[in-house]
């Protein structure tokens, strides 16, 4: 990977509220030894408790404390303070490692992004690391029993499910840091841990108690751009054919449960091995559209042992679009993502394929189609299926006008549906 050795290293630290963030900041800044380190510390609430709880551990400042970014997400509201923050302190400090804690409702990505495209923190900053800090006992509460991870916090602007946050921090992160280990029993904790690497396979996983954690683990430069998108659902929908200990392929087979159309594809099961609490993922694709009441009422009814599903989904909604899939614990949420290229003037669609060799190209359908990954724990995989199948147009079905099937889904680029949340 490439890197400016010259530019400051910057760990990104994510994690819901109450999962150990700032006892592992804490830490961090306790054993720094000769680093000099930065930390900006967002809250969500009127007051900034974390920055208060910080402040006392460093002497790097601004402002006379703590870089504060109150009332509201720094990956949303108050992006661009977090810019104008970060790039004042490398103007006018001189530091060797920075920290940014994200408030208990903010996802790594944004975050991450500021630092990697171009802006002027990016010219000044190299991400190390994206962190995130998981309570072991919430996320089995949220994952492993079946139990449903309901939204928390006190702003006004928390409107996002803890199941969406807790899974997609563990998805953008390249070091979990399990923390809590000692409110959950041994088989809870491998079972929360087998979840954590189905959802990022290739991520880091320390075990902690209080947040006590080598700071060189923490600081380590391990973020590598290429591969930092690269969550469990993703990598089995690009075919992952690493061989690691994780995950593996098995051959593509035929369903029992397709109503025997020829026009539809295997399904490919990627599971785990050495899936001794029973977290496995499979692969569902289709070159058949879903019927969008049927599938409607199959999304909001999703057997409670599905953690994490997403994809793109085809739907008979007589918009010739894609739709994005994504469902993490009881929240499920369908976005329009765009026009088919296949429903394109030919002209550009031509200039889209020649631009993508990979495109997965059908002479009737296009790139129409669906490819959904199914991440969970005791997964029926052959009852799924089957009732993803029963969702799909039949003949008579593909024949109709499409326009009259009652449809409830968007159907303009960027709109979402939220189907279920808790």
């Amino acid at each position: 990977m490439s890197r400016d050795r010259d530019a400051i290293p910057v760990t990104i630290l994510s994690g819901s509220l109450g999962a150990g963030k700032t006892t592992l900041l804490n830490h961090l800044l306790a054993g720094a030894g000769d680093r000099d380190i930065a930390v900006l510390v967002n809250d969500m609430g009127d007051i900034n408790v974390d920055a208060d709880l910080v402040s006392g551990n460093t002497d790097l400042a601004v402002d006379g404390g703590v870089a504060e970014l109150s009332n509201g997400c720094i990956c949303c509201e108050l992006r661009d303070d977090l810019e104008t923050a970060v790039v004042r302190l490398a103007r006018e400090r001189g530091f060797d490692h920075l920290v940014v804690e994200a408030s208990g409702i903010s996802e790594p990505r944004p975050v991450a992004r500021l630092f990697t495209t171009g802006s002027q923190a990016a010219a000044r900053y190299d991400v190390a690391s994206v962190v995130s800090v998981v309570d072991a006992r919430q996320f089995h509460d949220a994952f492993g029993d079946e139990g449903v991870a309901a939204r928390r916090g006190t702003g006004d602007d928390d409107t996002r499910p803890l199941s969406d946050l807790l899974v997609e921090g563990v998805e953008f992160a390249n070091l979990v840091v399990l923390n809590k280990t000692d409110l959950v029993t041994p088989d809870e904790l491998d079972a929360v841990e087998e979840m954590v690497r189905a959802l990022r396979p290739d991520a880091e996983v320390v075990r902690t108690e209080h947040s006590r954690v080598d700071p060189g683990v923490v600081l380590e430069r391990r973020y590598d751009p290429a591969t930092a998108d690269e969550a469990g659902w993703k990598r089995a929908l690009e075919g992952d054919d690493h061989d690691d200990d994780h995950a593996h392929d098995h051959d593509d087979h035929d369903d029992d449960h397709a109503h025997d159309h020829d026009d539809h594809d295997d399904h490919d099961d990627h599971a785990h091995p050495e899936a001794v609490y029973g977290v496995t993922s499979f692969t569902y694709r289709r070159r058949r559209p879903f019927h969008p009441a049927r599938l409607r009422s199959l999304l909001a009814d999703l057997p409670p042992a599905v953690v994490r599903s997403k994809g793109t989904c085809w739907i008979a909604t007589g918009a010739d679009c894609s739709y994005t899939m994504g469902q993490a614990g009881p929240s499920v949420r369908v976005e329009v993502a765009g026009p088919w290229i296949a429903s394109l003037p030919e002209f550009e669609q031509d200039a889209y394929r020649r631009n993508r060799s990979n495109l997965e190209w059908d002479e009737e359908w296009g790139d129409r189609r669906t490819e959904l990954v199914f991440i969970g724990r005791g997964m029926d995989d052959d009852a799924l299926i089957a009732a993803l199948d029963d969702c799909l147009l039949t003949d008579d079905e593909m024949a109709a006008d499409w326009d009259g099937f009652g449809n409830a889904f968007p159907t303009e680029a960027g709109e979402e549906l939220v189907v279920t949340e808790p």
